[in-house]
């Protein structure tokens, strides 16, 4: 039987005007300590690279000359059918930046094949500086957030108009999956927030002055994420708070009604009971009798049906 090797990730690189950008998806250790080796990284950095899950955060390494970025992005997993964190980290120096992504992140991916295939492009980043080429990635990667946050503002409102068209009980799920969804999406933006202040403070040595104010722009951007949960989280809470009473509603109408028949069954029971005795009334023996109780139950139910208008509880 022929042994399985593992193979190290593969590496793409692309270079222009001084500057290196790698790109690595779930590198092993040995490509983690390739790279290490490579730009003179500190070894818990590598560490983190191959750990399953790193907290958001910037190390500033400024002997060495670069700092290096953890943070969270929220995308589908298709396997467990909900939003799952996916970690970017993230070296950067004066000439080169490395992202590596625990798993695929397609804005960073379709980044770097547009800088691959347009030359104009690459040289256009690359030669504003390695800050500004990150600024390009996050801004591609906080933009891919809010078609997920639109998608949860469709559900809403399909949820809001299907539970005014009898369907509360199915609407229970459907509130209970947007909730999960909107309590996931939360944990991974949150501990992110104060990270994104960190690395805008930090950045600045690796950006001209001119563009000191773009990651500005990815704290906006965050922020305005994080306010839009805020909302959801709301209008979810009241859609659930609402539903209830529209399911509690509906449950008192049918006790009512429930009720209402209980209730005029009651006096016709006693009725049939009291001349169904063994014992002799007027009549006994003839068909008046028989007209006579029926008489007697129908005034009975038109009594209590008048009775149960007046009050109003029909």
């Amino acid at each position: 039987m022929a042994e399985v090797v593992a193979r190290p990730a593969p590496i793409a690189e692309l270079s222009a005007s001084g500057l290196t950008w790698v790109n690595v998806v779930g590198p092993d250790l040995e490509t983690a300590n390739m790279l290490s080796e490579r730009f003179g990284w500190h070894p818990l950095d590598v560490e983190d690279i191959v750990s399953k899950r790193q907290r958001p955060k910037v190390d500033d390494y400024e002997e060495d000359g670069y700092l290096f970025i953890v943070l969270h992005f929220p995308v589908y997993d298709k396997t467990i059918q909900r939003l799952n964190a996916a970690e970017l980290d993230a070296f950067i120096g004066p000439d080169y930046l490395v992202t590596i992504p625990n798993r695929e992140l397609l804005p960073v991916t379709r980044l770097f094949a547009r800088c691959e295939t347009d030359e104009a492009l690459r040289e256009q980043l690359f030669a504003k500086g390695t800050g500004r080429l990150l600024y390009e990635v996050l801004d591609d990667l906080f933009d891919y957030c809010f078609p997920i946050l639109d998608k949860i503002g469709h559900k809403l409102d399909s949820i809001e108009d299907d539970m005014f068209e009898g369907y509360a009980e199915d609407v229970v799920r459907d509130i209970s999956n947007v909730k999960q969804e909107i309590i996931s999406y939360r944990k991974v933006i949150k501990p992110g927030r104060s990270t994104l202040r960190g690395l805008e403070r930090r950045v600045d040595k690796f950006l001209p002055e001119e563009l000191d104010l773009y990651f500005d722009d990815i704290v906006d951007s965050a922020e305005r994420i994080w306010d839009q949960l805020d909302n959801y989280k709301e209008v979810v809470d009241g859609l659930e708070s609402t539903n209830e009473s529209v399911i509690s509603h509906r449950q008192n109408d049918v006790l009512r009604v429930l009720t209402i028949f209980s209730v005029i069954v009651l006096p016709l029971t006693l009725i049939s009971g009291i001349f169904g005795m063994n014992v002799d009334f007027p009549g006994e023996g003839t068909d008046v009798r028989f007209w006579v109780v029926i008489a007697l139950m129908v005034v009975t139910i038109v009594g209590m049906f008048g009775f149960f208008r007046l009050k109003r509880w029909l």
